[in-house]
């Protein structure tokens, strides 16, 4: 009877008193539910079952005693624990858990915390915040309210599924997708492979934020997930990455301008037409002297007049206007480095003066041991107030110092300083070109500001966040943090946006993956299986499409084939396999004396063509998977793309490219010259093949008795009423004059 009782008011009741019915075996659960779910709790704080209603799956691995809420300190804080535990981090682990309306309270092992956890439940997903933290000091021993340093909001034990999206941090496959997914940024998402399932989790650093951060659970088919998120997306006030996802500019590969210039964007936009770009973008290096303050370079004398010319016209083409940014440091000639060191760029590790330097000082001495300090050419640098100093190396044993020192440097002025003056490692990155911003202080919303500035009156509608990764850690917190800072200065809201390094929260910024940097065309094949076609399978799972860029262009020469069609194909097609864009350097030179540029262009069209009209089967797309298998599109009679295999044909290289198909029953063989123009021979009689320059447009043969003499030039098609064993014999004799 008291038990009941018990039961009945236990919301009423002190910590002490729920955890004393729990060690009575109260097996009481907790079920929070909406519409497509039902997440069952334990009494003590564990993850009982979560059930997802339409298909009554289980989605959670039974049997695991995973506790859903927990308190991590990096050592026990509490007087008489860390008289008992030693001096490493501690997890705590919920053992108590009851329900008040809207809220859940949540008590924990051995620590006298009791988390309140508010819930917003929807028909789309239910959320979890962290709203209140109360502590019960005990009337005996010495106690006082503790540091928290992690707090765990969620953590799920979901069993495996088809897919594991690592980004987005959801387990899915064709009948079920669960999803633990931050609401804001301060929420730390991650995963762990716990074997048979993934373990999904949230959770809070308190060198962040720890209080009022939030995440939500989504439960549902892997159909409606997105609009699942789109709805949280719109609730929580998130940046929009579903609406980005579903857009028509989200298919559009597009052109990276170099060296662009008011004199000559009209030539750019012809040839950008030619590959049947939708969209031109702009790299800051062509129109700013530097990253930081972005001041104008002298080809650009009316500043922001030529800039809206340029962006203007690329609008007037039909296309649309992005930018390609560093934003997260600052270049070492910017107003930020030099002459004068902004008192907000990054200081990678402090160390204290042990002695005053004078002006002439070569020697830096130092109180902290500089073992680990980078000895990477560029980046050994020292800011001490306003000035910096060069370094060689440095002495890992006393008296320390940084030795080899050059004062003054990037024209900042040499002084004198005291001792037990403070002096910083400068942040300089890995180019090393450039010095990265404190994301703690107003540096990065202030830089943001000029940035969303500059795209308000250009008119940019797209942004690739290049750089990243060069922020100060925690990553997964700075990464998405210094892009929104940007991304939040942006009006109105760019279409989509692509960047180099990504963190869950990113999700919602970044909506497209990033471009890979350029590879050689004599390993651009290799390259592409190796680094974009795994990122886009990889990718995929996150509901999200790649960049299969950058890809450069590149005109033959004494060293190099250069970038020729057969190599776009590949890039293209495997590309579409996964829906995936590309990225083409423009680069006004190489596309001038590229003799194959006409056809590079037509290659990159013809795929823009099928892809953005979504003309490819599941089973074409499924064999466009394949690494090695390689194929191409060739217009037919009727005006329409076919996709076809085909196999490169022995002979073929650096002059004369050729790749052989089946196509109606014929052995047909695509060519053309890789350098320029030439004359093929080939010892055939007339009669047993036809040439081509496009699909039913049949071309005269000149014979020389038994000889076949072909042009070699652009891309041309030959149809043989030989076999393909014939043809490959027949090739091999074949002579390029």
């Amino acid at each position: 009877m008291r038990l009941s009782i018990l039961i009945l008011v236990i919301a009423f009741f002190t910590v002490a008193d729920v955890k004393a019915a729990a060690g009575k075996k109260v097996t009481r659960t907790v079920v929070i539910e909406n519409a497509e779910m039902a997440l069952t709790l334990s009494s003590d704080g564990k993850a009982v079952s979560l059930v997802h209603k339409p298909t009554k799956q289980e989605c959670l691995e039974k049997r695991t005693d995973t506790p859903v809420f927990a308190l991590t300190e990096y050592r026990p804080y509490d007087n008489e624990l860390f008289l008992t535990y030693p001096a490493k981090p501690r997890t705590f682990a919920a053992d108590t858990l009851w329900r008040e309306g809207d809220r859940l309270k949540v008590g924990f092992q051995e620590i006298a915390y009791t988390a309140t956890i508010t819930l917003n439940i929807t028909d789309d997903y239910i959320g979890f915040q962290l709203t209140d933290l109360d502590y019960e000091i005990e009337k005996f021993g010495v106690k006082r309210k503790t540091e928290i340093d992690e707090f765990t909001l969620l953590q799920l034990p979901v069993k495996k599924r088809t897919h594991f999206g690592e980004w987005l941090n959801v387990v899915w496959d064709d009948k079920v997708a669960v999803n633990v997914l931050a609401t804001d940024q301060f929420a730390r998402i991650d995963a762990f492979d716990k074997g048979k399932y993934q373990l999904l989790y949230a959770g809070m650093d308190n060198r962040v934020k720890l209080m009022n951060v939030g995440a939500a659970l989504i439960t549902t088919s892997n159909e409606k997930l997105l609009d699942r998120i789109d709805r949280l997306e719109r609730d929580y006030h998130l940046p929009p990455g579903v609406e980005s996802r579903r857009s028509e500019a989200y298919k559009y590969s597009y052109y990276e301008l170099r060296g662009v210039r008011t004199h000559n964007i009209d030539e750019h936009i012809a040839y950008a037409k030619q590959g049947g770009f939708k969209m031109m973008v702009l790299y800051y290096f062509d129109f700013a002297e530097s990253m930081g303050h972005f001041p104008w370079l002298p080809a650009y004398p009316n500043g922001m007049a030529d800039l809206q010319t340029i962006t203007q016209k690329i609008k007037d083409a039909g296309m649309i206007p992005g930018f390609h940014i560093h934003y997260n440091k600052a270049a070492k000639n910017d107003a930020y480095v030099s002459p004068v060191p902004d008192h907000r760029l990054n200081l990678r590790r402090m160390f204290t003066l042990a002695a005053a330097i004078d002006a002439d000082a070569i020697t830096i001495p130092v109180e902290e041991n500089p073992e680990g300090c980078t000895l990477e050419n560029g980046r050994r640098m020292l800011k001490i107030g306003n000035e910096l100093v060069a370094y060689e190396g440095y002495t890992t044993e006393r008296p320390y110092c940084f030795t080899g020192c050059k004062r003054g440097e990037l024209k900042s002025t040499v002084s004198h300083f005291e001792v037990g003056f403070k002096l910083g490692l400068l942040d300089v990155d890995t180019w090393p070109l450039f010095v990265r911003f404190d994301q703690n202080t107003s540096i990065q919303d202030e830089v943001g500001e000029r940035i969303g500035n500059l795209c308000r009156e250009a008119g940019f509608e797209f942004i690739y966040f290049d750089g990243a990764e060069d922020v100060h850690p925690p990553y997964w917190y700075n990464v998405p943090r210094a892009q929104l800072a940007v991304y939040n200065h942006i009006h109105p809201a760019p279409l989509l946006s692509e960047g180099a390094t990504k963190s869950h929260f990113s999700w919602h910024i970044i909506t497209r993956g990033n471009a890979f940097d350029l590879f050689r065309p004599e390993y651009i094949r290799e390259a592409t299986r190796k680094y974009p076609m795994y990122a886009a399978k990889y990718t995929a799972q996150d509901f999200t499409s790649i960049n299969f860029g950058w890809n450069d262009y590149l005109a033959p020469d004494s060293t190099s084939v250069g970038m020729q069609p057969d190599m776009y194909e590949f890039i293209c097609s495997r590309a579409a396999a996964w829906d995936c864009p590309i990225a083409l350097m423009g680069k006004l030179n190489e596309l001038r004396k590229h003799p194959r540029t006409a056809d590079n262009l037509e290659v990159i069209r013809n795929w823009e063509e099928v892809r953005i009209n979504s003309l490819l089967t599941s089973e074409q797309k499924q064999q466009l998977m394949n690494p090695e298998q390689e194929h191409f599109l060739l217009r037919n009679e009727a005006n329409k793309l076919e996709l076809i295999s085909y196999e490169k044909l022995e002979g073929s290289d650096t002059y004369l490219r050729a790749f052989l198909f089946r196509r109606n029953g014929k052995t047909c063989v695509v060519y053309w010259h890789a350098r320029g123009e030439g004359q093929l021979q080939l010892p055939v009689k007339a009669g047993r093949l036809q040439l081509f320059k496009k699909v039913g447009e049949e071309l005269g043969i000149q014979q020389e008795g038994e000889t076949a003499v072909l042009p070699a030039g652009d891309r041309r098609y030959l149809v043989f009423e030989l076999s393909p064993k014939q043809v490959k014999k027949l090739w091999k004799q074949g002579i390029l004059r």
